[in-house]
């Protein structure tokens, strides 16, 4: 829903928020989980970003998600803005069980994740899971993944293991994501096949000639792994950082911003936060909705996101 920047440019001056007492000592710094994909990466890149203007540090840290989960539990990271459900369910279900992870609502709607294949395979009459494992040997056997305890990865070994679609011969290949991507297109330079995870929003959506399978409704989900990404906080943390809990539950992205900032650090090898930060002063409005309610880390009120990104 796009909104007008002067309607919200009027709401903030005309409705300045009371004041609030500033936050307990212990939320002026605040953890990340970054589990390596560009999505999540820009993501807390932008969300930092807003942090850091509102007077607060923050931290990111490298991990798979399984330790991702890990470490939430154990009071280690804050928040974890990647939680790609229904594909992640298993991954989160354990912690969401015992409370010690919480779910504080969607930022991302309409993400899908699933197999995908290159122009090669396509041409040759890839078009549903069922079709892979006729071609085995095109594919040379091997369905490329992502990093090691990713749950996509876990979804494929889950079909090899079970014979799914005939896959029991397929093996899976984990790397990382650009690992993966470098694979895809070296084979479409060798008029190779490939077969490999995809997902959106990600700019290999618009770089690379790729072909969502139909058929993996069981594994992925349906509408090709429709997807939607959610925000998690440690328990604890909305009880203890009420204002931090409250810029994170108004956070909604969209697939146009993601894959704009994705292709940004992608293709141009450019530093996140300082994109983040030029988004930021780009898309005033869309900041605007997500400060509603949120103050400075010290309790100051703020009317705009433009006297936000000035200091004031």
């Amino acid at each position: 829903m796009k909104w007008d920047k002067r309607w919200l440019l009027a709401v903030a001056l005309s409705t300045p928020l009371l004041a609030q007492a500033a936050e307990p000592a212990q939320c002026g710094l605040i953890r990340f989980a970054d589990v390596g994909w560009t999505d999540i990466t820009v993501t807390t890149a932008v969300t930092r970003q807003v942090l850091s203007e509102l007077g607060y540090r923050t931290q990111v840290k490298r991990l798979s998600v399984p330790d991702t989960y890990k470490a939430m539990q154990d009071g280690k990271i804050d928040v974890f803005l990647g939680n790609w459900m229904p594909s992640m369910e298993n991954d989160i279900k354990p912690y969401a069980a015992n409370g010690s992870v919480k779910t504080l609502g969607a930022n991302l709607e309409g993400a899908k994740y699933t197999l995908a294949v290159n122009q090669a395979a396509h041409d040759g009459g890839v078009n549903n899971f069922a079709d892979l494992a006729r071609f085995s040997k095109k594919f040379d056997g091997k369905v490329y993944g992502i990093e090691p305890g990713n749950d996509g990865n876990k979804l494929i070994q889950q079909m090899i293991d079970q014979n799914a679609f005939g896959m029991a011969g397929f093996s899976l290949v984990e790397s990382s994501e650009s690992a993966m991507l470098a694979q895809v297109k070296r084979a479409d330079h060798l008029k190779q096949w490939s077969v490999f995870l995809g997902w959106a929003p990600h700019p290999m959506n618009n770089q690379l000639q790729l072909y969502y399978l139909d058929g993996g409704d069981e594994f992925f989900g349906p509408n090709y792994g429709g997807a939607t990404v959610y925000t998690n906080v440690r328990a604890g943390l909305a009880e203890e950082c009420p204002n931090v809990t409250r810029l994170l539950q108004n956070l909604r992205f969209s697939l146009e911003m993601e894959n704009y900032l994705m292709g940004a650090i992608l293709n141009q090898n450019t530093n996140p936060r300082r994109e983040a930060k030029a988004w930021l002063k780009a898309n005033q409005s869309t900041v605007d909705t997500w400060l509603q309610g949120v103050t400075k880390l010290n309790g100051q009120t703020i009317k705009t996101s433009e006297n936000l990104a000035a200091g004031k």
